[in-house]
This record gives structure tokens, C-alpha cells and sequence, in this order.
């Protein structure tokens, strides 16, 4: 059986214009644009590479925070756990999902 997300299909169908593939790591899947991980699925949580701007603008966000790739594992830096309200926002969570991809690509990331 192919191992898939919950919210698999949403991000991919949110990043098409990314060119986007997705592959297992760390018991979720990392999405990548090229060959930058821009997001972190892993259950029914999404997790965003963000600047150092947009991070702090969607940590204000109720409901948002770290994501770890495990229950005691240190959380991926740079990248928050979108709260629910914006996954399931089709339109704010799309333009997220851009501000992380444009990141990544233009940007080198260690």
C-alpha cells in the first residue's frame, strides 16, 4: 500500500504550478520544489518553510506552532504547523502555501 497523507492530495493540488513531488521522510512526506523542501505532511498536519517574516506572522496565527516529525523529536526548523482554520480555507491556505514555495525556490537552504 502507498503511504499518503491526509492532506496529500490538497497540497498537491495547491502547489501544481510549483512542479511539486512528494517522498517519505521521517514517517510523513517532504514536498518538494525542485530540490527544496517547502513542506512537511505528515498525518493530517501541514508544515510550511516560511521566512523569517512570514513565520512570525503565522505564529500569531491561533492554533499554529512547531512541527516535529515525531512526538520527541526537535521540530523542523523553520517551518510552522499550519492551524486547521487555514487548512481548510482553500484560498488563504494556497496563499501560504506560495509564500513558502517562492521562499524556497529563492533562496539557498541549508
Amino acid at each position: 500500500m502507498v503511504y499518503r497523507p491526509f492532506r496529500y492530495e490538497q497540497i498537491m493540488s495547491a502547489a501544481e504550478s510549483y512542479d511539486v513531488r512528494a517522498r517519505r521522510l521521517f514517517g510523513g512526506m517532504g514536498v518538494y520544489t525542485g530540490n527544496r523542501m517547502f513542506a512537511f505532511l505528515i498525518g493530517e498536519d501541514i508544515g510550511l518553510k516560511l521566512s523569517p517574516e512570514d513565520r512570525e506572522l503565522a505564529l500569531k496565527i491561533a492554533g499554529s506552532g512547531p512541527i516535529c516529525p515525531e512526538p520527541n523529536a526537535e521540530p523542523f526548523e523553520g517551518y510552522v504547523k499550519m492551524p486547521i482554520q487555514v487548512l481548510d480555507n482553500k484560498e488563504e491556505f494556497k496563499s501560504w502555501l506560495e509564500r513558502s514555495a517562492a521562499y524556497a525556490q529563492s533562496k539557498v537552504l541549508a
